[in-house]
This record gives C-alpha cells, structure tokens and sequence, in this order.
C-alpha cells in the first residue's frame, strides 16, 4: 500500500502539536496528526486543565471554611472527593472533545497510533488496526514529557503516587509527603493541604519553588507554614520503606538523615522528554538529557524535521509549545516567523496563593550586569484585595536603571496568574518605565498594584 503523502505530519496532539497542526491547515497545508493517547495531550487530559479544576473546587472550600469573615453562615462544611475528582476529568473531556472538533473543522487528518520514523520524511504508525505507512516532506516532533521516575522512589499506585494517580485519588491522603516543590508538587501539596491532609514537602534545594524571584519564594514559604505544610529545603528522600499501608521516608538534611512516617507519597521531581522509540538517533538528531536539541526557529538539524514544546527542552509550558506550533507552522508555509524568548514567557502557579512571573529574577538581572532599579508593592495596600478578603501577597518589578526596560515581574496573591500577562504585553512592546507609569490604570481593581509597584522603583510610589 502506498504512503499516505502530506504537507505537514506533526507527531502528539498536545498543545504543541495540536496548535501547530489547525495553523498549518489554516495556511493550506495538507496536515496529519498523529497521537498515542488523548487529544490535548498530557496538559488537557492529566496535566493544566485538571489539577486547575481540582484547585478551584480546594479554593471554593477553603472560602466555606472562612464563611464567617464575610457576614456568611456556611454549616457542615465538607466535601465528596470522588464529586471533586469526576468534576475535574469532565472538564478535562469536555476540552478534549472540542481539541476533536476543532482538528475535524480545519479538515486536519487524524491517525491514533504509535510514531516511528524509519527514514527522512517517512512515519509508520502502529495502529489498533495495523500499521500505516505516512510521507511528508515536513515533520514537528511535538511527543511531551512524562515524569520523571527516580529509583526507589516510583510510583505505585498505592502508597506512592504519580501525578496522575494524585488527579485520581483512591483515598484522601491523612500525611502527606511531597517530593519537589516546583509548580506541579506545590500545586498537588496546596490541594491536599486545603483539604485536611497533614503535608510535608521536600525540596532539594535552597528554597521552594526554586525557579521563581529569592523574595517571592520566601514568601511562598511563610505562607505555606502558615496554613499548616511542613517544608524542608535542601532536602533529599534517600529511600522509601514502603509498609502496609504506611511509608518510611529517609529524608537526610545537611549530612544527618532522619526518617518520618507517611500514608501516602506524590513524587514530582520533574520531567524527561518523550524521545525513545521514535528513531530519532538513527536520523542524527542531537540528544541533550533526553531533549533534542533546537534553533531558535526549532528546527533540528535534520532538514524538514522540527521538535516543539517539552521535548525542546525548557521552559516546559503549554504556552511557549502552542506558540513555537504556530511559528513552525508559519515557517514552513514561507510565512514571517517569530522566534519565541524564553524569558517572555510567563510561569504561573495555581498554589495558595498564586504565583506568577515573567523575565528575570532580580539575582538573575545583576547576574545579567544590569543595574537595576526594583519596585515593591503589597497587596495590604491595595482596596480591592481588601475587599476581597485576600491581602496576602505582593507585586515586584525589575528595570534596567539606565533604558527603563521592565527587564521581570514577579507577583504572589490572589489571581496573579491573570494579572502577569499586563506585564506580559508590556514586554512585548517594548514598553519604559515611563509608559507603564502614564498609564492610567482602574480603580478599583488588584491592576492598580503593578501601577504602583512600578512607581515605587523610581520612586514615585502613592499608597505606601
């Protein structure tokens, strides 16, 4: 049987995949998706959407619970997991459904199946059916990442959990131990810890959610501790006893371990990029830590063959692989391509409370020589969060003292994760100090911080 020949074959339905695939077919390229699991990918299905929706439903709860702040009266505040969790792979469903729809609308073929590629420009994929055999002269690799797995500390369903078996809890965990507090461990440790779980978290090093601004961070864990979790920097799990129905977790800190007892463990140490079983080495496409290594404009080195999204490497968001999707998608139908930066891309955290942030830190910038001017503002001093009931967290802006750059903004509080794509923009279009400083924002909103954090690194600031 003949090949199938395409424009475009894109390999994962991700956010990476998929995008790229409906903007190619917007550009008349005859494209095929192929995908081994869900449409959406990991984000859609077992990632973003769902913890977002098992967040909100802790969120909602932890309003119940503080009722009383509010003039309300709420009795017999509790919850049903099980309601929790189905509401969250509805809605998960619901949006893999419309990725179907969407992907049908633009006339894009879709083959459910496992990807090789025996030779350039050629994919065979094993299907429920068979195996077919598909050409183009344009290939995306946009397969993902899955967890990493560290040895001794795998998952197993039971006692040690995945992240996918923490979106499908059989039980609700009594102590609970975290290891790793980058986004997806503290988004999993804010969950369980709203809901009654007593929550420990482990990170290996100097500070949790280690990517984020050193103040921001501190922060975070002042608010953590407050509302109960027990976190440990600098800290690493050496080994898990696992027991009936208990784990032994040696956790050494400094040179002295101690060991701690658990009902329930999540592993969330990272991620590793979905490259075997593809070919790629046999192509002389280049590995770095089980990423392939790209250009700017994502290409690989191996003509017509691109890689997108997790599997290029940092940073792992859904955002930057729809938006390299579209720019390849671009490229290869003679479009103006815009490479993506890195550092304009914003990280969001869906913890208690949010965190977000875009650009350099303010270590990152003096690392960068920059001399630099920060700005600061609480959300203690703000109206609306007042009212809100939410007055924990704060705003923080980087310039570059000698242009007025915004160069990074870093925010914790309620509803952060909205508020950065101001900032977003701002660096977008190359906006000053100046231009951020006239203009005029609403009152009265939460917005009205990132005025006055910018007023307050030159100076200028109001309500503080």
């Amino acid at each position: 049987m003949a090949a199938q020949t395409y424009d475009l074959i894109v390999i994962g339905a991700g956010p990476g995949g998929y995008v790229a695939a409906i903007r190619a077919a917007q550009l008349g390229l005859k494209t095929a998706v192929i995908e081994r699991e869900n449409l959406g990918g990991i984000c859609l299905n077992w990632g973003c959407i769902p913890t977002k929706a098992l967040l909100r439903s802790s969120e909602v709860f932890h309003l119940m619970e503080r009722a009383k702040e509010f003039g309300l009266s709420a009795d017999k505040i509790g919850y049903d997991l099980d309601a929790v969790v189905k509401r969250s792979r509805g809605v998960a469903k619901q949006l893999s459904s419309g990725v179907a729809h969407l992907l049908k609308k633009n006339k894009v073929t879709v083959v459910m199946g496992e990807a090789t590629l025996p030779a350039k420009g050629k994919v065979s994929v094993k299907t429920a059916k068979g195996s077919e055999e598909l050409q183009a002269k344009n290939i995306i690799l946009a397969t993902g990442a899955r967890a990493r797995e560290l040895t001794g500390l795998e998952g197993d369903g039971d006692l040690v959990w995945t992240y996918r078996d923490a979106l499908v809890p059989s039980r609700m965990p009594k102590k609970l131990l975290v290891i790793g507090s980058g986004a997806i461990g503290i988004e999993f440790a804010s969950f369980y810890n709203t809901l009654g779980a007593d929550t420990t978290v482990v990170e290996v090093m100097d500070r949790v959610l280690p990517v984020e601004d050193a103040e921001i961070s501190a922060f975070a864990k002042k608010s953590f501790t407050k509302q109960g979790m027990k976190i440990m920097e600098k800290s690493t799990v050496k080994k898990l006893d696992r027991g009936q129905g208990k784990v032994t977790a040696h956790i050494e800190t400094g040179g002295n371990t101690q060991t701690m007892e658990f009902d329930t463990v999540i592993s969330a140490v990272g991620i590793v990029g979905n490259v075997e079983g593809l070919g790629l080495e046999a192509l002389g496409v280049k590995l770095d830590r089980t990423h392939v290594v790209t250009d700017a404009y994502c290409r690989t080195g191996v003509e017509g063959l691109y890689a997108i999204g997790d599997i290029a490497g940092a940073p792992w968001l859904a955002h930057k692989a729809s938006h390299e999707g579209v720019m390849v998608a671009d490229l290869i139908a003679g479009k103006h391509a815009h490479p993506v930066k890195p550092e304009s891309i914003a990280g969001c955290t869906y913890c208690q409370p949010q965190v977000a942030s875009v650009g350099y830190s303010e270590a990152k910038a003096k690392e960068l020589g920059y001399d630099i001017k920060v700005g600061r503002f609480p959300f203690i001093g703000n109206g609306k969060a007042i009212a809100l009931g939410e007055a924990e967290g704060m705003i923080k802006t980087v310039f570059d003292a000698k242009t007025g750059e915004l160069l990074g903004a870093h925010m914790i509080g309620a509803e952060v994760t909205e508020l950065i794509q101001g900032y977003v923009v701002g660096r977008q279009l190359e906006t000053t100090e100046e231009d951020l400083m006239n203009t005029v924002f609403p009152h009265p909103t939460l917005s009205e911080m990132m005025h006055e954090s910018v007023l307050d690194a030159f100076d200028r600031v109001i309500h503080m």
